[in-house]
């Protein structure tokens, strides 16, 4: 298989702001693309191929990592899944992505609930981590700890959305919570932390998601991707 190169956090910042600001590429597309890549993997991957009946409970957190996972939640509540938003808090109405994404899922009837008093976290067949992305820079605090270790404690398989919340992006290093992943579903390019030692207890088995960003962003990296998706939206990382 090809050759997968792997980018840092501070990379995948400019891979997002050249696509955004410079190419006008619209962060709800990328959302859009990011968020049905890890639902469609998660009901072929996770599911065994049909969410029609599976509970699906999704922790998500404010940023663009929460608003991938509530368009994960949108999709799989419409291939059948019995769908759980649980917030680590509500995102500002004012600003951001993720309460875009809120609003519609609760125009939706989806179940969402706020972590602020955060119960036992229900059944599930599955719980998909989009919590924290690659911007992460201290250990995670307040209801996303109590909700990282909440998942660590159930018994449902766990996919984590980019990088296990808690993983650093650019060193990999697990700080205290970290999500314990059965798979991680790493969006564009795997970020350099997953390829570190430290990284495999958390990471679980890590595969690589295509969402639509042009080879020629990467080569202003010095990084060459080929024909890395020409077979497929998702590749395995080896």
């Amino acid at each position: 298989m090809n050759h997968i190169p792997a980018v840092t956090g501070e990379q995948m910042a400019e891979v997002d702001r050249i696509m955004i600001r410079e190419l006008g590429v619209d962060v709800l597309q990328l959302m859009e693309v990011a968020g049905r890549a890890v639902a469609a993997f998660a009901r072929d991957k996770m599911l065994g191929g049909d969410a029609r009946g599976k509970r699906v409970l999704i922790i998500c957190g404010t940023g663009g990592n929460g608003g991938d996972g509530m368009v994960a939640a949108r999709f799989l509540h419409g291939w059948g899944a019995i769908v759980d938003v649980w917030l680590s808090q509500r995102p500002d109405p004012n600003r951001g992505i993720a309460a875009h994404q809120l609003a519609i899922l609760e125009r939706m009837s989806v179940p969402v609930s706020d972590a602020a008093m955060l119960p036992t976290l229900p059944n599930a067949d599955l719980l998909i981590d989009a919590l924290l992305g690659f911007s992460l820079t201290g250990p995670p605090t307040g209801t996303a700890a109590a909700l990282i270790r909440a998942a660590n404690a159930h018994p449902a398989p766990v996919l984590a959305v980019d990088l296990p919340s808690g993983l650093t992006a650019t060193d990999g290093t697990p700080l205290e919570p970290c999500i314990r992943a059965t798979s991680t579903l790493t969006l564009a390019l795997p970020k350099t932390g997953l390829l570190s030692d430290a990284a495999r207890p958390v990471a679980g088995e890590i595969r690589v998601a295509d969402i639509g960003v042009p080879p020629a962003v990467y080569r202003r990296f010095g990084l060459e991707i080929g024909s890395l998706f020409a077979r497929g939206g998702v590749v395995p990382l080896v």
